[in-house]
């Protein structure tokens, strides 16, 4: 333990981290431990032992900076406060249970930082919690896991508490203030299971924006009730516009009936576009599967068009080949055609980012994960929670947000251009 007690005064002593650590000490304190036969991770482990010495070294540190002198120094004669012995107390650590010793004062005014008076977790415990819950493990998933790879009793109610703590975080996201411009805003929905007397879908809306400077912003999630509907799109893009979004390019949608309406009544100035891949997959509906792929070959030339009269053509020859087996594809894409065609219109590069909501759909298929795994939820607050923490878990390094940033640049001047200038008053 000589080691440990050296490791612990260089931290004390103002390293900033495993780095300042010297080498050479790192070395000796593990060829100590194989000596010993001491294993690394468990109860009794070499990472126990050291965390429980860092952790009690800054505790130290913590009353001396209190009382304001050291241990056995005689300033503190006459000083009204003392130390008073130490207390033992459990913290469930990133590597498991650890068992320190607490200093306490006579005064009983130290307010300890690292280790908080009635704190059991240290807030990786938490992070861990909260990253499993967004991955879809239930809570006695989550609890059995602790307990079998750490060691750790946590019990659901636990669990339960640390995750309901994101709904605050929750609630303050979902009511900021938005950008007052956005080139494009991404619209779609996923369904839950929530027993609410009995096992029903219901929706959960949810809108991607790409800001002026290229960023993608989840603008918010929405419970519904029922199957997905215009009239509670209208509520939502109604929301959003009341946050400070203003003014909107354009909205990709799935084409739902009522859609462009709604988008038109809050946003005049909106161009709304279906997206062609929710087009092409509701055309498969109607097709047996051997004709999928012909179908698809079929109407790869409607949609790569360079203009709307040649797209027209495209559709009018489609409709001749196919018409006469699949009538219902048809009143299909002619009902759709008027938000389908105006991606038609612009640069290429604004085609290639708004002509699907594929942006959106896998955002959508890691949300579905978690929701599949979780199966049913008892209400609509358990929902929101589980869809927020998969949403929040989304790219955590921060590269994903790089690559989009890159693929939208060229984009972007063309929106910028394309629309006369309303990005540059959104940047104002």
């Amino acid at each position: 333990m000589e080691v440990e007690q050296a490791v612990a005064e260089q931290v004390d002593e103002g390293s900033s981290g495993l780095d300042a650590l010297d080498e050479q000490l790192l070395d000796q304190l593990v060829g100590q431990a194989r000596e010993r036969g001491v294993k690394l991770a468990g109860e009794g482990g070499l990472l126990a032992a050291l965390t429980k010495r860092l952790l009690e070294s800054a505790l130290d540190g913590e009353i001396t900076d209190h009382l304001g002198y050291d241990k056995h120094d005689a300033t503190g004669d006459g000083s009204g406060n003392s130390r008073n012995g130490r207390r033992s107390k459990t913290v469930l650590t990133d590597i498991g249970p650890v068992q320190i010793e607490v200093p306490r004062d006579r005064a009983g005014s130290f307010e300890p930082q690292i280790v908080k008076k009635r704190q059991r977790r240290l807030t990786g415990v938490d992070e861990m919690v909260l990253s499993l819950s967004a991955r879809g493990l239930t809570h006695g998933e989550i609890s059995a896991h602790l307990r079998e790879v750490y060691g750790a009793e946590v019990s659901k109610t636990t669990i339960s508490t640390i995750t309901d703590k994101v709904m605050d975080g929750m609630a303050e996201w979902q009511n900021r203030p938005l950008d007052p411009v956005y080139p494009v805003i991404f619209i779609d929905c996923v369904h839950v299971k929530i027993r609410d007397g009995q096992v029903a879908n219901r929706p959960i809306y949810m809108a991607l924006a790409v800001t002026c400077e290229g960023t993608r912003e989840i603008l918010g999630l929405w419970a519904g009730d029922g199957g997905e509907g215009a009239k509670y799109w209208m509520h939502v893009l109604t929301e959003i516009k009341n946050r400070g979004a203003g003014d909107v390019c354009m909205v990709v949608c799935d084409g739902l009936r009522g859609q462009p309406e709604a988008i038109e009544a809050v946003w005049p100035r909106a161009v709304t576009q279906t997206c062609v891949v929710h087009l092409l997959r509701a055309s498969f509906r109607y097709a047996a599967r051997q004709d999928w792929d012909a179908l698809a070959k079929a109407l790869r030339p409607v949609y790569t068009a360079p203009t709307e009269a040649a797209a027209l053509e495209r559709f009018l020859e489609f409709q001749e080949a196919w018409g006469h087996k699949y009538p219902a594809i048809i009143r299909l894409w002619e009902s759709a055609w008027s938000e389908f065609v105006p991606f038609l219109n612009f640069d290429v590069e604004i085609r290639r980012v708004v002509c699907t909501t594929n942006a959106i759909e896998s955002i959508n298929a890691r949300i579905r994960r978690a929701v599949r795994a979780r199966g049913h939820f008892p209400n609509e607050q358990a929902a929101l929670k589980c869809v927020y923490l998969a949403v929040m878990s989304l790219d955590p390094t921060g590269t994903g947000q790089k690559r989009w940033m890159n693929r939208w640049k060229a984009a972007l001047n063309a929106f910028e251009i394309t629309f006369d200038g309303r990005l540059s008053a959104g940047r104002k």
